[in-house]
């Protein structure tokens, strides 16, 4: 049995559409080993991927396949993530919980608001 590695990656619950992670198999946020692929490429049982969502990134190696979207537990089990994942993952976690990011919170452009709290943290740096 082979799957393609977008429907894989919606199965496994990295994305939540299989539109979302073509697009990031197509920008280069989804390889196989270190080389780039295609959203048609069929994932084997023992390939190990690296797989960058949202701010999040996953270094992976599937386990098991499907083609269909199930419950969190089931989509668990396709996959194990490394322990220098997990570890590097919740150290960038607590990175983020500490220093946040003040533009990480602005979606579009930004409102008076906004721009008045971007200059109180400039002038905190200055």
């Amino acid at each position: 049995m082979s799957v393609r590695i977008d429907k894989w990656l919606w199965a496994a619950r990295f994305f939540k559409t299989r539109g979302l992670a073509q697009m990031a198999i197509d920008s280069g946020r989804v390889l196989l080993g270190d080389a780039r692929i295609k959203p048609a490429h069929a994932v084997k049982v023992g390939d190990k991927l690296a797989v960058t969502a949202g701010e999040r990134t996953f270094e992976i190696e599937v386990l098991g396949l499907s083609e269909v979207r199930g419950p969190a537990p089931v989509a668990q089990a396709l996959y194990r993530e490394s322990e220098a994942s997990i570890a590097r993952r919740a150290a960038e976690a607590e990175r983020r919980r500490y220093a946040r990011e003040p533009a990480a919170t602005i979606a579009g452009r930004p409102t008076k608001r906004d721009r008045r709290e971007i200059g109180r943290v400039r002038e905190s740096f200055e």
